[in-house]
């Protein structure tokens, strides 16, 4: 049986901007609290783990301690990239896990159903990663801003967080703390609503986004707790 640990990396992916974006608020609660919420109440769902950079994880303890150990999530160091966080969540991960889902978690505004999409095709191959159309032409630029090449959207899609990885795959990858090659992963498709604070993206954008997604489906009555997560 699929079972999974989630690990929640608040390092930037590898050439993205926005370090520390998961700490603006949004609805008055900080954007990771809303993005560790979408991993709960999850059966396959063994274990979720957020990686803090030894600098933030006192004040990630001070601000959020509380609402983690509520729901049962741990925390963890490492950084300051992405691949030493992936490497100190190797560290950490549970014995009775077969698969990995690794997230950003600047990303706080992924469909329910995208998540179950993605555990579903987590043993059809080592890397699976959610994928989205981009909508407008792109243009190559140098290091002087200057327009070298003109690409057609047909040609590229945007790579989206979580990823899942098959155990073995996500050790190998975190020991040689490198980024799997692109012929590795396989792509399902992804909402366009699952976007990124920071770099560029502004909070009254993703809360935007967040009123778009639609409610998941919660078997019996709501509690008190469901409810304060939508």
């Amino acid at each position: 049986m699929t079972s999974f640990s989630v690990f929640v990396l608040t390092a930037p992916p590898p050439g993205l901007a926005g370090e520390n974006s998961w700490m603006i608020k949004l609805d008055g609660r900080e954007t990771i609290l809303r993005t560790v919420e979408m991993f709960l109440n999850r059966d396959p769902i063994k274990q979720i783990v957020v990686v803090f950079d030894a600098s933030q994880i006192e004040e990630a303890k001070r601000k959020l301690g509380g609402h983690f150990s509520f729901s049962g999530i741990k925390l963890a160091t490492g950084g300051p990239r992405w691949v030493d966080q992936m490497a100190m969540a190797a560290e950490n991960l549970s014995p009775d896990t077969s698969h990995v889902l690794v997230h950003d978690a600047a990303r706080a505004t992924v469909p329910y159903s995208d998540i179950d999409a993605l555990m579903e095709h987590a043993e059809q191959k080592p890397i699976v990663s959610l994928a989205a159309a981009v909508g407008s032409t792109l243009v190559e630029i140098d290091e002087g801003g200057n327009a070298l090449a003109v690409h057609l959207p047909s040609s590229y899609q945007q790579l989206l967080t979580p990823q899942s990885f098959a155990r073995a795959k996500f050790l190998e990858l975190a020991k040689a703390k490198k980024e799997a090659h692109a012929s590795e992963i396989s792509l399902i498709k992804g909402s366009n609503l699952n976007v990124r604070l920071g770099g560029g993206t502004e909070a009254s954008y993703v809360k935007a986004m967040i009123n778009l997604l639609p409610k998941p489906k919660i078997k019996g009555p709501l509690t008190p707790f469901d409810e304060a997560q939508w």
